[in-house]
This record gives C-alpha cells, structure tokens and sequence, in this order.
C-alpha cells in the first residue's frame, strides 16, 4: 500500500517517501524483534501527525496567518502542532513498551513538555531582542528576523503578543517564564514513578536539553555561530586533556 502511495509523486517525492517508508519500517522491526510488540501503527500515526503539522505550518507561511485579522493562530494551536512535529523522535529509542506508546498515541504531557521547550526557546531566537543581546550573531540570524517581520513564519511570540497585547519584550519574558516552569513539570516527572519506562523519561529529558543547548544562545541550527560550532568541536572531535 506504502509503495502504491508513492508511485503517484514526483521522481524526486519518491525517493524522499521510499526513504521514510523504509526507515519507519525497519524501526517497526527492529522493536519488534527485540521487544516483542509492533510499533508500526504508532509510528504511521507520528510521522503523519508530524508531517501535517509541518503541511499546516506552510500553509501559515503562505497565508501570512499571523498578520490577517480575521484569524488569529493562537497560542495554544500553535504549541500542539510542535507537540505533533516532534512525536516522532520518541521512537528512537529501542525500548519502547506499551505504556511509552500509549502516551505517544494520546500526547501525554510528557511528550508536550521537551516539545513546546523545543519549539519556544527555537522562537525566541528570532526575537529582535535577543538578538541584540547577541551581537556577534546578528549578520546570522538578520535573514531570520526579517522572516519574523514580514510574517513568513508562524512564532510563539507574535501569537502571544496578539493574544496579550503586551510588547515583544514582556513576550519574549514571559515565554520564557514558560520555558521555567516546564523545566519544573519535567523534572517532577522524573523523580516521581513514573508510569513510563526510565528511557522513555530520560529521552524526553534529552530532547528539552538539547532543544536549550541548541538555541539558547541562538539560532544553534540554522544559523550556527562560535559557540555552537565549539561545543560540536569539544564534544565530537577534540580529544579530551587527562592532565
């Protein structure tokens, strides 16, 4: 049926579909070959809800959503559509049991939480005001800021400030007061028993770090600067001192 689907596309969709249809099929068995249980059905679910998310959010950028006053993308809408992008990673893990898929299948909070880390602390990277606090970036993320002015891109802190009517800087503020408190809401999960399996948790810790480590002093993805290239240096390739 995968296959059939594909063939309807482009020469160039093929390959790109063929590529995801085969990585999700051999993650599928891989668990279930060493865990027993078939993942396929929540896999299929993820990688679609992941893949109209990003159809919506398209749609967004072409429309100029943000800045038509007879629809406002809310907060809230734009928050669950970063929970569905980032389902998917979760499966990356090789123990992956029932109760893991359970709350990948119903979006369980601790899905949500490393996902609007990810998607808020990547926003707030777009900010103008950020960015002066970053100046050796600024010529990197310039491209970006004019993206966000224009309204070319969905961002948490426009929809907030439509919602709220504050200004950019008490947004930028009290997104970020979010981002605290969903570290504590993680946290908690951690310490507490939890109804998922202890790499389940910790992958969900992984991706919150990771989402801060990348865009905490900017746009660590697209637009990497000293400090991102440095950390992948110490991290990956310089050998570590023993004196």
């Amino acid at each position: 049926m995968g296959y059939q689907c594909g063939e309807k596309s482009s020469q160039r969709m093929k390959l790109s579909f063929l590529a995801l249809y085969n990585t999700v099929n051999e993650m599928a068995y891989d668990n279930l070959k060493e865990n027993e249980e078939d993942s396929l059905p929540f896999l299929t679910k993820a990688w679609a809800d992941m893949l109209k998310a990003f159809l919506q959010e398209a749609k967004w950028s072409y429309t100029k959503i943000c800045q038509h006053s007879g629809t406002i993308l809310t907060m809230h809408g734009y928050q669950y559509l970063g929970c569905h992008a980032s389902s998917y990673l979760f499966f990356i893990e090789p123990n992956c049991h029932k109760a893991s898929t359970w709350g990948l299948e119903k979006y369980h909070d601790l899905l949500r939480w490393p996902s609007m880390i990810f998607r808020l602390f990547n926003d707030l990277t777009t900010s103008a005001l950020v960015r002066l606090l970053y100046i050796n970036i600024l010529c990197r993320l310039f491209e970006k800021q004019a993206e966000l002015e224009t309204g070319k891109t969905a961002n948490a802190i426009h929809c907030y400030m439509r919602e709220t009517s504050l200004s950019e800087k008490r947004a930028c503020k009290d997104i970020r007061n979010m981002v605290d408190r969903t570290w504590k809401k993680i946290n908690e999960e951690q310490v507490v028993d939890s109804s998922f399996g202890e790499p389940f948790v910790e992958l969900a810790i992984n991706l919150a770090r990771t989402a801060q480590c990348t865009y905490q002093y900017g746009d660590g993805l697209g637009a990497p600067d000293e400090i991102a290239k440095n950390r992948v240096l110490s991290l990956m390739i310089e050998p570590v001192s023993l004196i």
